[in-house]
């Protein structure tokens, strides 16, 4: 039995034995008879490279040398450790950088979607509050609760102040909607209301909508959304402008029926024309007067010719005249030969010439070869053109002369017809004064005074009664045109030749 040294703490020791007995260092002795495992400390044959209990590997030589130091045994152990600690920390270096690039990258899209808030933010507010240098322009109905957080001392005044005048409209573009440039009565009219606002000092986008009514809602969606103050509009089919009109009303956007009737909303303000049944009225009994039905015993023939069945106002034209006429025709004075009495059997799609043409000569072929036509009761100058259009040429006026033919508006050609004895007459009515009435609603509505009516109760819409302007209407014959139209300065001698 030898001695050798242990080697953690350099104390004598025995080769016989496992471990230090001063610091229980494992030592392992791999030649020599008695030697132990160091892991199991069990017994092993000398030079064995291998613990037959527990495998554990050996290294071959004589105790006492470095090869067989127990300490031999350590290192290749702390070599083997030193390979898994590596190992280890690459994993842990690979997943620090990861982790590293994951945090600036998550800290770069949270900067970048910070920057766009705070850009959104600062647009937000951009809309919100005006530059302090320009002087925003009033709102025309702002909303109770803005009002309310902008100035809650003034909440009991603010009625008052409200009733006394309504802030002038964010934008003051006049907006003109009008059915069609293809009539001279609404491209004159359009024209001039433009004319007028503009030498009131108004900026105005008057469009037509070549009676088409998707266009017209169309042009009247733009002027909404481009913020108009004011829209004045002759729809080409009354009941049809629903939705467009609600969309107006909700931007707080005044609306002025001109001439004719927008049917069944409430988003309508007012309305500019002229008493319409009392236009028909007057076209009736320009026919009783010039066929003396009162003394006459008759029959006369008449047929019967009115506008859109669209129009509200086609309809009150054809029963203004109808209530002078049917008593006539219930006791046989008058006889629609045709039997078209109704107001759909007698309408024009869209009032136009053509239409009107198609029909009258359909009429005149089929109850009036040779037969006598006394009159014809037109609601107005383009349907009445479309009837001497058919009746040109015609064996009943080659035989018996030109029927009674009433018309309205005075255009140009129904004034030549009138004039060369085709046309009888048409009401007049002088769109000067019906485009005065609307510059002044206009107007006042831009400038928060009282709108000016004169009638309150007679136009039902279907919705509401709606505030209105009549203007008066007179009767142009060939007897009085000069008078009416000429020296009035409406027309000029040289526009009726």
């Amino acid at each position: 039995m030898g001695m050798i040294s242990c080697p953690g703490c350099n104390h004598p020791v025995s080769d016989q034995l496992a471990f230090c007995t001063k610091c229980g260092m494992p030592l392992k002795m791999t030649a020599g008879p008695g030697a132990f495992c160091t892991k199991c400390g069990s017994p092993i044959e000398p030079d064995s490279l291998f613990c037959e209990n527990c495998g554990n590997p050996l290294t071959g030589g004589n105790p006492g040398k470095e090869s067989q130091h127990p300490d031999n045994g350590r290192k290749s152990g702390s070599g083997m450790g030193w390979k898994i600690a590596v190992i280890v920390l690459s994993v842990v270096l690979v997943f620090g950088i990861a982790a590293g690039l994951w945090f600036f990258l998550l800290r770069d899209d949270d900067r970048d979607r910070d920057d766009t808030d705070r850009k959104r933010d600062r647009y937000e507010a951009t809309e919100e509050e005006p530059d302090s240098t320009v002087t925003p322009v009033p709102a025309y109905e702002p909303p109770a609760e803005e009002a309310a957080v902008e100035a809650p001392a003034a909440e009991e005044a603010a009625p008052a102040a409200a009733a006394e005048e309504v802030p002038v409209p964010r934008d003051g573009t006049i907006g003109i909607a009008f059915p069609t440039s293809s009539l001279q009565r609404w491209y004159m009219d359009g024209t001039r209301l433009k004319q007028q606002l503009e030498a009131m000092g108004y900026q105005v986008d008057l469009q037509f909508a070549n009676d088409d009514v998707e266009t017209q809602v169309s042009q009247i969606e733009n002027m909404v959304y481009g913020g108009c103050g004011c829209l004045v509009i002759a729809p080409v089919l009354g009941g049809e402008l629903g939705t467009v009109l609600q969309t107006a009303k909700e931007q707080g956007i005044p609306v002025i029926a001109y001439d004719r009737l927008l049917l069944y909303t409430d988003a309508l303000s007012y309305y500019v024309t002229f008493d319409n049944y009392l236009v028909g009225q007057m076209q009736g009994q320009y026919i009783v007067d010039k066929l003396e039905l009162d003394r006459n015993q008759g029959p006369f023939n008449i047929e019967l010719i009115t506008g859109d069945p669209g129009d509200n106002n086609a309809m009150i034209y054809f029963n203004g005249a109808m209530d002078v006429l049917q008593p006539y025709i219930d006791t046989g004075k008058l006889v629609v030969r045709s039997g078209q009495t109704s107001f759909n059997e007698a309408a024009t799609d869209y009032w136009t010439t053509e239409n009107a043409y198609n029909r009258m000569k359909g009429i005149i072929s089929g109850y009036y070869s040779g037969t006598k036509l006394d009159a014809v009761m037109a609601s107005n100058d383009s349907t009445a053109q479309g009837v001497v259009w058919a009746l040109e040429g015609s064996s009943t006026v080659k035989k018996y002369g030109w029927p009674v033919i009433t018309g309205q508006d005075c255009d140009i050609l129904s004034v030549q017809n009138i004039i060369a004895g085709k046309q009888s007459m048409s009401v007049f009515k002088d769109t000067r004064e019906e485009i005065a009435r609307t510059a002044d609603m206009v107007d006042a509505i831009m400038k928060g005074k009282i709108v000016p009516v004169n009638d309150t109760e007679t136009y039902d819409n279907g919705v509401i009664a709606v505030p209105s302007y009549l203007c008066e209407s007179v009767i142009v014959d060939a007897n009085n045109y000069k008078k009416a139209l000429i020296e009035a300065g409406y027309y000029t001698e040289a526009d009726l030749r």
